[in-house]
């Protein structure tokens, strides 16, 4: 039996795996390009873009112009792609509308509830996807979206506690394991959809995310009554992967004990693999001048560290002045493949098993 493709309204995704959005520099037009050709969906991560470029260019504008550098490498090739923004970007809207007007197939929008995307996008087609962490965070969405706009999320992407990057949960929660489990937020999200799926008049599909490693996993989520999974983690260990080889084998590297869970400057709880830097950021204040006013969220004066910075080193390989976030599966990875290995052996399992 084939994998069944996953449909959003008028784009049909052949394998139903979304390749998640993994910023700084982490997903590129590299990785997107290498999953959206095997028949999935490649995500470029907006966030901390155009930092090769010169710093006399203000950050908004070399964030705009290297985002849509990423998304026409991936169109010209005649390839759907997405887009993740996060909500907590002070320049979010602006990111919204470059992918608006460079034709992005969907956007994802996480890390703070996306209530007000629909005003950004003007007329265009882009299909439009919260990344929420509950059914009741999807309620509030499509609540939102039909009072406000008229319209409703093209699908919903929930992100469990086993994810990679920031959380939508609290750390106490994750730390002591009482987080809801993913299989939960997936059932309770779903109800959510089908609740507002006869105001919509269409199907709202439900994607699963976080701590998906093998094609039993797809399966699994399918049969609760996802129409897709997202995987991260994975793909950074992919030689398409738009990181330095450090960072990748750091993941092959990794142990259960390399994996530690944080509080970002950013506000919200973050996995990340363990390096000098991560136990240096809990200590005294570091001196860091913020060049970049990326973040709503955080505060520069009271930060330990520059959130964009350490996360910028650890992308270029600089492992001592940053760390790489991952997710919860870490461990599991023992080696570097290719995009297409990796495609083929989760379609391959998930195949056997549904048939």
């Amino acid at each position: 039996m084939k994998i069944p493709s996953l449909t959003i309204g008028d784009l049909t995704i052949r394998v139903p795996i979304i390749q998640g959005g993994m910023g700084v520099s982490v997903s590129k037009a590299s990785l997107a390009s290498a999953v959206s050709l095997m028949g999935g969906l490649g995500v470029i991560a907006s966030v901390g873009l155009g930092e090769d470029m010169a710093s006399t260019i203000p950050f908004e504008e070399r964030s705009r112009q290297a985002l849509a550098t990423e998304i026409r490498e991936v169109k010209q090739k005649g390839l759907p792609v997405g887009v993740n923004v996060m909500v907590a970007l002070t320049n979010y809207s602006d990111l919204v509308q470059t992918s608006a007007e460079e034709g992005v197939d969907v956007l994802f929008s996480g890390a703070g509830l996306p209530l007000r995307l629909p005003e950004y996008i003007g007329n265009s087609p882009m299909k439009l996807v919260p990344i929420i962490s509950s059914g009741r965070a999807a309620d509030m969405v499509c609540r939102t979206w039909s009072k406000r706009y008229s319209r409703f999320p093209d699908a919903l992407v929930v992100e469990g506690p086993m994810a990679g990057g920031h959380l939508g949960f609290k750390l106490e929660d994750l730390v002591d394991g009482t987080a809801a489990n993913l299989e939960t937020l997936v059932r309770d999200t779903i109800e959510i959809a089908d609740r507002y799926e006869q105001q919509a008049g269409r199907k709202i599909p439900v994607i699963a995310a976080g701590g998906i490693y093998t094609g039993a996993d797809i399966v699994r989520f399918l049969n609760i009554g996802a129409s897709g999974v997202q995987m991260g983690t994975r793909f950074v260990a992919t030689h398409e992967c738009d990181v330095s080889d450090a960072y990748k084998q750091s993941y092959v590297d990794a142990t259960e004990d390399d994996i530690a869970l944080i509080l970002s400057p950013v506000g919200l709880p973050a996995r990340v693999i363990k390096t000098s830097f991560v136990q240096e950021s809990l200590g005294e204040k570091q001196k860091f001048a913020c060049f970049y006013k990326c973040l709503l969220t955080c505060d520069a004066d009271a930060a330990n560290y520059c959130i964009a910075l350490a996360l910028l080193n650890s992308s270029r390989g600089k492992l001592d002045k940053g760390f790489p976030m991952c997710g919860q599966n870490v461990y599991r990875i023992n080696k570097i493949v290719s995009v297409e290995e990796l495609m083929e052996e989760l379609t391959q399992e998930a195949e056997s098993l549904l048939s």
